[in-house]
């Protein structure tokens, strides 16, 4: 097995932080629902001020008749598939437009990132004490990925996987459950009459963004046999399931605990413990080449529960954020991120989630309407704030701030170092695979591409093209093109900058 066996022993301690949120809802809401009304009375000033009272009306009617709090950020785990157009399907229009006339909203210039105050490791054990004694400080050596053994106290008759929150709530990974709960007692280690499990956390993380070709990467790595993913695509737990967050438009649930996160890299774990089987050694120093992986593309932007478990009340930015856990327990963790231009990402976005009444027309007003609200958060509130304003974000008639691709991974690379992270296109990975997946490939160690590794992840045909219906749909219409180019360009501009890659402006 890997070398010796590292243990993470004890009886976990109940989650204070979730009992102190259930306590504390009521207070925490109150404030939420403050601070929208704040943001909305500027949002009416503004409406009124450019005598669009038929919008301001729009505005009134629909802002608040959302579900609260989570109605809008939904994921591709909210929906079957992603529908980013890489390969065939709908192309991708590349076309740069000028700046916006008729309608127009200020001109910010350049955009200021400001740091923000980095938790410590107490700070951060304060909020979340079951973490702190799950996951040791210290993972194998002889593993690639981030793994440890963990006594387990079971026996024969005990189901492993009877509550796990996943099983119960995706009846897809039901099959997926079974065949792992028949190897369960397999894949334990035997040592002085006990037995330990393996667990894993993922070696790489792709982390974002929405529409942005996370799928057909995903597909493309999941064929090399050495890299093992958790048996969900997006388990959102970071982000989302570890709060009790698992349906976007239902109130919270019992949140599902990290032993069920780790159930997910069961399977993983099994490969790499056949990779040490013949190990007699337990010190032998063989390293195996597995590499864990998962690929939540909420994981870069998305910190909407930090005003509902960490909220201080007073303040109007996250006193901590979702990379400040994982940096916590992963200093060396790499991450994947793919973007496209924003621009087109949001008429995607758009595509794919609205339900009815799909049209280029609402979209654009949708998009107005999405604009006039973040200007007016802006002269209230810093573009940190506006932009992780959980009750804010989820009034927006788009996922506009989704786009601000830089004010996210600006925060993450206060605790990663920017080497830790691969960025591509979708522009330059829908055009050139073989390119593309080659920047994988030596990023995360694995060597070149064989001719066989080549025929099967090169050649593998585009994973998820935009439907056939919505394609139907035409583009977006000139107006709103030039409205979203105007408001993203600093946003790209101070990308390329962090970057130093033009190639974020997308101006061509």
């Amino acid at each position: 097995m890997c070398q010796g066996l590292k243990l993470a022993v004890g009886i976990p301690p109940l989650r204070s932080s979730m009992w102190r949120f259930w306590r504390n809802f009521g207070r925490k809401t109150l404030c939420s629902l403050l601070v929208a009304l704040m943001i909305t009375a500027l949002v009416v000033a503004s409406y009124a001020l450019s005598g669009r009272r038929s919008d301001l009306i729009q505005f009134l009617s629909t802002s608040f008749s959302r579900d609260f709090p989570f109605t809008s950020n939904q994921s591709e785990t909210e929906r079957t598939k992603d529908s980013t157009p890489v390969g065939k399907g709908c192309t991708l229009n590349m076309t740069y437009t000028p700046p916006p006339v008729g309608i127009s909203f200020p001109d910010r210039g350049e955009v200021h990132l400001t740091s923000r105050r980095i938790p410590t490791t107490s700070d951060l054990e304060q909020y979340e004490p079951h973490l702190f004694s799950v996951i040791p400080h210290q993972f194998l050596h002889s593993c690639r990925s981030p793994c440890w053994y963990q006594t387990y106290e079971g026996n024969a008759s005990n189901d492993p996987y009877r509550t796990n929150a996943y099983s119960l709530y995706a009846k897809r990974l039901h099959n997926i459950f079974e065949d792992m709960r028949q190897r369960f007692w397999s894949r334990l280690a035997v040592r002085g009459g006990r037995y330990y499990r393996l667990r894993c956390l993922p070696h790489f993380y792709i982390i974002g963004q929405p529409k942005c070709g996370t799928t057909d990467l995903y597909d493309r790595l999941r064929l090399d046999p050495h890299v093992h993913f958790s048996v969900i695509k997006e388990p959102h737990w970071w982000t989302r399931k570890r709060f009790g967050i698992v349906r976007l438009k239902e109130p919270f649930r019992k949140p599902f605990p990290l032993e069920d996160y780790l159930d997910l890299f069961d399977m993983a774990a099994q490969k790499i413990q056949d990779f040490h089987k013949e190990d007699l050694l337990l010190d032998s120093g063989r390293v195996d080449p597995i590499l864990t992986g998962e690929a939540s593309a909420s994981t870069l932007w998305d910190n909407s529960a930090w005003s509902f478990f960490y909220d201080s009340v007073t303040n109007t930015e996250p006193p901590v954020l979702i990379q400040d856990f994982i940096h916590a327990f992963q200093p060396d963790a790499k991450f994947i991120v793919m973007l496209r231009d924003p621009v087109e990402r949001l008429y995607s976005d758009y595509l794919y989630f609205a339900i009815a009444n799909k049209s280029a027309e609402d979209f654009n007003d949708k998009v107005n309407e999405s604009l006039q609200m973040f200007e007016s958060c802006l002269q209230a509130s810093s573009l940190r704030s506006c932009a992780y304003n959980t009750t804010f974000s989820n009034a927006l008639p788009v996922r506009l701030q989704i786009g601000l691709y830089v004010v996210y991974l600006w925060d993450w690379l206060s605790v990663f170092d920017l080497d830790q992270f691969l960025i591509l296109r979708l522009e330059d990975h829908a055009a050139n695979i073989t390119q593309s997946m080659g920047l994988v490939y030596r990023f995360l160690n694995l060597g070149p591409l064989s001719g066989e590794q080549e025929a099967s992840v090169i050649h593998k045909q585009a994973s998820n093209s935009r439907r056939p219906e919505d394609c139907n749909l035409g583009p977006m219409l000139p107006q709103t093109r030039q409205l979203l180019t105007h408001f993203y360009r600093p946003y790209n501009r101070k990308l390329a900058e962090v970057l130093a890659d033009r190639a974020y402006m997308w101006e061509t």
